[in-house]
Formats: C-alpha cells, structure tokens, sequence
C-alpha cells in the first residue's frame, strides 16, 4: 500500500512525502514511490503518527455502563489514536492481582478495536501480585496518594509508595502516581463548585509531588505523575520524575466549573489558572453514566471527564503546532513508557497513521461522540480538524513494554 502525497508531521516537522506500508510496518517514506494498486490519496491531507492515549478508564470488566472496550475504542479511532494504556480502577474487579489482569486482558481482547496495554495497580497489601502482572505484561503500575473514590482501589501511604517503588524499581518497570497530598486535602464546606475546588488546593499536589520526587530518588524507581494541574508541581518535574497534563487543564479554569457543572468535576480540580504544555497530553478519560454527573451538589456529583475522542482536535484548536501535537500525543509516550516501534512515521514502525483535514474546523458535539454515554464537559468547545482516516497496522494487539536500551 502506498499513502501518497500527504504532509507527514512528525516530532521533528512536517514534510510531504509517500509511504510505502508492507506487512503493517512502515517500509519507506519518501518522494515519487513506485505505483502499486492500493493507494490512498492524501494529497491535501496532514498525516500523523498514531496517537497513544496512555491514561483512559474503559470500566471493562464491572463496570460497562460507564463506558465499554468497544465504544472506548471506537472514539479513540475516530480521534486519531491507534493504542492506549487503561487504567486498573473502576473497572470490577480493580486489576491489582494476576487473576484480575488476566480479567481485564481478556476484556481488551474480546472487544478493543486498536492495540492495548495494562497499568496494574499498587495498593496496601499487594506487594506480592506486582512481580507477576509485571510477567503478563505490565506497562507498569498506578497509585493514589489520596482516596481514589473507588473503594476498592485505596490509597498507598508513604511507606506502601516506599516499599512499592523499591519492587517496581527491581523490575525495571515505572509508577504513575495520584499526587494530592491526603493531609491537606478536607472536606467541601459547602455544596458548590467553589466549595469542591477549595477543599483541593495547590499545596496538596505540590506536597504530593515533592514527595514523589523524594521516594523516587531514593528508590532508584522510575515515577510518573500523572494529570498535573498546577504550574508549581510541574516544575518540580525532572530526571526520574516525569508527568503529564490533560486538554482540560489547558483549557478551563475553576471560574469555567459553574458553568459546564457535573460534566467538568475531576480529581485534581480545574485550577485558578490554565495549565502550561507538557511533554505528554493525554485525555485521563474517565466516564460515568449521566445520573452520577448531575444536580447542584458538588460533593456528591462522580468526578471525571469524558474526553479521548476530542483531544488532538482541541490541542490543534488552541493553535499548538502540529508537530508537537504529534510530540505530546505519541512520540515523548511511546518513548517515555517503552512502547516499540510507535510514535513516529519512519521505516520499522507500526503503519498506524492519522489522516487529518486540518483545513476543517468545528465543535464538540454530543452526536458526534462515540462513547457508551455520548456527553463531554468539552461539548461546544473548538476543535480543529476531521479524521479522513486512522490507520492501525492490521489486528489489534496487546503492547508490552520493551526492554530498556
């Protein structure tokens, strides 16, 4: 198969040029490739890597009235992204033991329509079970510092993190964490969307964070923080210690919270100020039926966004350029966690292509959206660009994490 004449964008720029596809592998990128019947027209088209999604919630097994492998999988096509990394929580059971995961894999296999890792989970009391999901294939493993809102899932204190990074760290694996400090954490005063906000302040991440940081060097364990909403904990990122942000974070503010209601609730909450970029964007996808998201209480309403059919249109919306929207939505996550042959369009890599108008600009609109339960906070909100066509490299597969260099 040849992709012919597209604006090919990757991390290192854009460039026109052919793509010669053998056997779902990139074979050639260049000019004027030789003929052949299957050709796809795209001139006139932007084509990007793959996206990776490496933090979304598809509730399967337990919980697939929230949101299922299928449709989960579905937007993220119709977005742009060719694999993703789910998370161990709210699906039932949570996957924190080996029988759990093979559950959850079992899930992906039946119904996910692009290629799937795993997170396993750390959580008091299952030491032992981190060794063997890291043999079936692991991308690693995700902590709360703070209760998770599932009961299921609790929160690791210090010396759970401690004890968990030492382990983690012998298996040459990663841990992503929920930095907000439990301490400095309290109960909303009040039933508002300022009320929720004020009972999670900055210092709570930023404790959170130091504190990972800490741990991580003296453990030796790699770390990854995961949805950072604060400019103050994202520059205390570095060397071990990497993290990432989600598109509502650089979009919305606490002042937006009144207006788009349950819909825009997560944990952390949307902050006084925007968030800056960083190295990794993801959508953090975290849906619910639409009962849990409504009424005027705050402290009642679920928390989570429902977003990963939207991101890369947003990113591109708020006028990032292209190549770094190809940089933090696939090349820095394929690398950081280890994820062969992804993230870029070069010969050995995977065929797994976007092909975006991005002449075409729009919003958000819940008949558009893909998802178990078709409702988004960022409903109404530009995005830039219409999916011409996503490529995968041929039958969905389960991605490890290969083997440092």
């Amino acid at each position: 198969m040849i992709v012919r004449g597209g604006s090919v964008v990757t991390a290192r720029g854009i460039d026109v040029a052919d793509l010669r596809i053998e056997d779902g592998l990139i074979a050639e990128v260049g000019r004027d490739l030789d003929q052949q019947p299957d050709e796809i027209d795209a001139n006139g088209l932007h084509v990007f890597p793959g996206g990776i999604d490496s933090h979304v919630h598809f509730d399967e097994p337990g919980r697939t009235e929230w949101e299922d492998v299928a449709h989960g999988t579905a937007a993220l096509l119709a977005g742009g992204y060719t694999a993703f990394v789910d998370m161990p929580l709210n699906n039932l059971p949570v996957t924190t033991t080996a029988e759990a995961f093979e559950l959850k894999l079992a899930a992906m296999r039946r119904s996910a329509r692009c290629d799937y890792g795993l997170w396993g989970g750390l959580v008091p009391g299952n030491l032992d079970q981190l060794g063997p999901m890291h043999e079936q294939g692991a991308m690693g493993f995700k902590a709360f510092m703070c209760p998770s809102g599932i009961e299921e899932f609790p929160a690791c204190n210090e010396m759970t993190l401690r004890e968990g990074m030492k382990r983690i760290a012998e298996l040459d694996s990663i841990l992503l964490v929920h930095a907000e400090d439990p301490a400095l954490l309290r109960e909303p005063a009040g039933p508002t969307a300022r009320d929720f906000v004020e009972s999670r302040p900055v210092d709570a991440e930023v404790r959170a964070i130091e504190t990972c940081v800490e741990l991580s060097r003296e453990t030796g364990c790699r770390v990854h923080i995961v949805h950072v909403s604060t400019s103050a904990g994202a520059a205390l990122l570095g060397g071990g210690v990497s993290g990432e942000t989600c598109a509502h974070y650089l979009l919305y503010t606490a002042e937006d919270l009144e207006r788009l209601g349950g819909p825009g609730k997560c944990a952390p909450p949307l902050r006084g100020e925007r968030m800056q970029l960083l190295p990794i964007i993801v959508s953090d996808h975290s849906p619910s039926t639409p009962d849990l998201k409504q009424g005027n209480d705050f402290r009642q309403i679920w928390g989570g966004i429902s977003g990963c059919q939207s991101t890369r249109g947003l990113l591109l919306a708020m006028g990032i350029e292209p190549p770094t929207v190809a940089a933090v939505t696939a090349t820095n996550i394929a690398e950081r966690f280890r994820i062969a042959r992804k993230g870029d369009i070069a010969p050995g890599f995977d065929a797994d292509l976007w092909l975006v108008d991005l002449g075409d600009e729009e919003v958000v609109r819940r008949e558009d959206l893909l998802y178990t339960n078709p409702f988004s906070a960022h409903e109404g909100q530009k995005v830039r660009g219409r999916t011409v066509k996503t490529l995968t490299h041929g039958m969905p597969r389960f991605i490890r994490p290969a083997v440092a260099s």
